[in-house]
């Protein structure tokens, strides 16, 4: 997993363009967290995505990756990660995490959300509660010096504290910058004190992804949608960010992190 060492180490003046291209995925994601509600079709977020990224100068990393063919990802219940946006109607109950990216003078952001579609049972509101948690905990543990599986082992100690999710273990964060995906790749599990040292100028996007059920998962024929293998619901929350000399800065929170670490003990480059 961490054979590729090449990692990208950015400048100061290169992290603040990538801090601009997070504040328009925060932003962007906050639109469609506001437009998420029953009736509403999963392509019809993608236009609002797109159209709400390019109002702010900015270009959909997301469109034409791979062939992919939307703005944003929504996967719906049991879809994990990557489904393509269409004529999908969200119902007063569902689960829709939204995944979008942004490039601003050729640096990316990426995040992801949970969101709730109308009322959802307290087991799917614990379920969200604890995979964004988790990912802040990953963040909170990130120390420059460290390693990239302190992240991972926080994330990891936190979910399994909380109950028995499954982690799916197939898919994990990554390295990000003038590229989306870069090394290392960022597990959700593990133990402490492996992979990469953490060190200044280094960009992860963190993502983990939990489900109700199995970390087992499948891919539907369309090639991209990534389902459980039980059918289980799952939450996938992201944020990218960096270490500075002063604290973390999380790139693509809009207080870029403040409040949050804090809540965590943790210091932040934006406060």
């Amino acid at each position: 997993m961490f054979r590729d060492r090449k990692l990208e180490i950015k400048t100061p003046e290169q992290i603040a363009v990538m801090r601009r291209a997070g504040v328009v995925v925060a932003e962007t994601l906050e639109v469609l967290r506001e437009a998420v509600a029953p009736g509403v079709t999963t392509g019809e977020l993608d236009k609002v995505a797109e159209r709400h990224i390019r109002s702010m100068g900015a270009t959909p990393n997301f469109l034409g990756y791979r062939g992919y063919p939307a703005t944003i990802c929504t996967s719906v219940n049991d879809q994990v990660v990557h489904g393509i946006p269409g004529d999908l109607t969200l119902r007063d109950g569902d689960l829709v995490s939204i995944d979008c990216g942004a490039i601003v003078d050729g640096w990316h952001g990426d995040a992801a959300i949970t969101v709730a579609v109308g009322d959802v049972g307290a087991e799917l509101g614990e379920l969200m509660r604890v995979c964004e948690e988790s990912l802040w905990r990953g963040m909170a543990a990130a120390r420059l010096g460290g390693r990239v599986t302190d992240i991972s082992h926080a994330i990891e100690t936190y979910v399994r504290g909380e109950g028995g999710y499954g982690i799916v273990e197939d898919y994990v964060g990554h390295g990000i910058g003038s590229a989306m995906h870069l090394p290392p790749s960022v597990p959700n599990y593990g133990r402490a004190g492996k992979g990469p040292a953490l060190v200044r100028g280094l960009a992860l996007a963190v993502e983990p992804m939990i489900t109700l059920g199995t970390t087992e998962t499948e891919v539907l024929a369309d090639e991209w949608t990534v389902v459980t293998a039980d059918g289980s619901w799952s939450a996938h929350f992201e944020h990218s960010f960096t270490l500075t000399p002063t604290g973390a800065l999380v790139l693509t929170a809009l207080d870029g992190g403040a409040a949050k670490l804090a809540e965590l003990g943790v210091a932040c480059a934006a406060s």
